[in-house]
């Protein structure tokens, strides 16, 4: 007898190909048959007459690092359907490994979070890590990234200045042993300090160690708009270093995200495409917003000022000459973007009051210019933000393309309890629906059918999992149910702690988790190290 039956299905499978009439039975956390029309016996149904059901969605880029450990029913991401979230993005693996200066950024990024002390941390290195995973627990599945901004805070610091030697060499050997403990790809920030210091080299050589187990290269780009080196320059950086470290790449985020770079899309995709052409294994992913969020920090402050640390910023801070030179560099900062009235304050331990706010207004509270009072914010304590730097046309153009995965940027945070502090950017409650909902519902610029695709298989290949992310027998049974017609994001920027409608019914390794529309509170989620688990 099977466990689960998923009756009168509308199946969309995940592959992109039409959908069709069916059921769907589920036994031992695997799909074991689709029918047409035979029934068989099953210890539960579901009637899913009018619904759609589909492969549980794969988010290529979370950073949901902590969230299970603080909070391991955090469900965010399992209600608007996500099965799997591949976590350590950005360069940041923010829990592992925990040597050198990697603690530090560790304790900082953790601050932000409710009573941080309660996170109880007794392991260094990346098997360490992924063991507490496993004891804490979540309601879905989570594969792993080692983060190359933590590599080289463990091993070189927060200084701006090439490895030694030595130091590159343990960096390798650290990127291996993460690898080899378990995680299935390697990402980079070099947007961000301390990542923006190391040259191309340095990125191949901890890349090629990924081309080494076929596993992925995720990458927050150098520049994504106009703030350095340019976007495509940046672009062409990470191609290099797939092709000379012979291994997918992954670009995270996808976005032209600055004045002079807007109305790019289209070249930026026509690069992809002849990279593609070239053998080149590259394609990237996207959320559907206009707006992102990070820190404060890497929002706004010039790298020279980050290099050293907290410490050596505040440093730079006190000095009258720095400190003017600062406020002009973020002065010239927001003219790139949608200026100071486009930062708004996600997450601010400090002063909570100040969540919600614009730098303009927070500059008319304390009768200062917006770079001043971004100095003044950063004085107490890091702060998150989001800010405004993309046009709907550029969005809408990359979420039409067949190369561009669906991914959050989020994390699997809560409504209630230590994880729904703060006003963070609503895609962790809302990417999936919000991609349905205005690209397939009310825009039509794709089809369910490739919506599903760029949520399921396409991402599950560029991971290289060969269990997940579509709807066959065989298939670990991660499944979503959904009517199509009431998708909602309820979640927005100003109340962004609200879960979305039009996904039913959620399953994970075989096990209900939403029910409803509502979260059961069950963790079946398992921690995935191998692409076949």
């Amino acid at each position: 007898m099977n466990d689960l039956e998923i009756k009168n299905a509308t199946i969309v499978d995940g592959l992109g190909k039409e959908s069709y009439e069916g059921n769907i039975y589920v036994k031992n956390g695997k799909i074991v048959a689709i029918t047409h029309k035979e029934s068989l016996d099953s210890k539960k149904s579901i009637n899913a007459n009018g619904k759609i059901v589909s492969p549980g969605f794969i988010d290529l880029h979370t950073h949901s690092d902590s969230s299970f450990l603080v909070d391991s029913r955090a469900d965010s991401k399992v209600r608007q359907g996500v099965t799997l979230e591949l976590i350590g993005n950005c360069g940041m693996s923010t829990c592992a490994p925990l040597i050198g200066e990697a603690k530090t950024i560790f304790k900082q990024r953790v601050s932000m979070l409710e009573n941080p002390e309660d996170l109880n941390v007794d392991w260094t290195d990346y098997a360490g890590y992924i063991d507490a995973m496993k004891k804490a627990g979540a309601p879905l599945n989570v594969a792993f990234q080692v983060g190359h901004g933590t590599l080289r805070a463990a091993v070189i610091g927060l200084e701006d200045r090439p490895p030694t030697a030595e130091e590159l060499n343990y960096m390798r050997k650290l990127t291996a042993e993460s690898l080899d403990a378990g995680a299935l790809g390697l990402s980079t920030g070099l947007f961000y300090a301390p990542g923006y210091y190391a040259r191309t080299d340095e990125v191949i050589a901890l890349a090629e160690e990924v081309g080494k187990r076929d596993k992925l290269y995720s990458t927050h780009q150098r520049d994504e708009g106009s703030r350095t080196v340019g976007l495509f320059v940046s672009l062409n950086e990470a191609i290099e270093i797939g092709r000379r470290s012979d291994c997918k790449v992954q670009i995270s985020h996808v976005k032209c995200a600055a004045q002079k770079v807007w109305g790019k899309s289209d070249e930026y995709l026509q690069l992809l495409e002849d990279t593609v052409q070239e053998g080149i294994d590259i394609a990237g992913d996207q959320y559907p917003y206009t707006a992102s969020s990070t820190a404060l920090t890497g929002a706004l402050f010039p790298r020279w000022s980050l290099s050293g640390g907290r410490e050596k910023t505040l440093e730079f801070m006190a000095d009258e000459d720095h400190r003017g030179r600062l406020v002009d560099e973020i002065t010239d900062t927001f003219s790139k973007g949608r200026g100071a009235e486009g930062i708004i304050i996600a997450r601010y331990v400090e002063d909570e009051s100040l969540e919600g706010k614009t730098l303009i207004e927070i500059a008319d509270i304390m009768n200062t210019s917006p770079a001043e009072a971004a100095l003044r914010i950063y004085q107490k304590g890091e702060a998150s933000v989001i800010s405004y730097g993309m046009t709907d046309e550029d969005v809408e153009n990359f979420a039409s393309h067949p190369l561009i995965a669906v991914a959050s940027d989020g994390s699997s945070l809560s409504a209630t309890g230590k994880l729904s502090v703060g006003k963070p950017h609503p895609r962790s409650y809302g990417t999936n629906p919000r991609f349905i909902q205005k690209y397939v519902n009310e825009k039509n610029v794709i089809s369910i059918e490739e919506a599903i695709r760029k949520m399921t298989s396409l991402p599950a290949q560029r991971l290289g999992l060969t269990n997940r992310g579509r709807l066959t027998p065989g298939y670990a049974a991660d499944i979503v149910i959904m009517d199509l017609a009431k998708i909602k994001e309820n979640s927005t920027f100003a109340d962004p702690h609200q879960y979305p409608e039009g996904i039913s019914h959620v399953i994970v390794n075989g096990e209900l988790v939403v029910e409803n529309e509502i979260y059961n509170g069950s963790k079946p989620g398992q921690m995935i190290t191998e692409f076949n688990s």
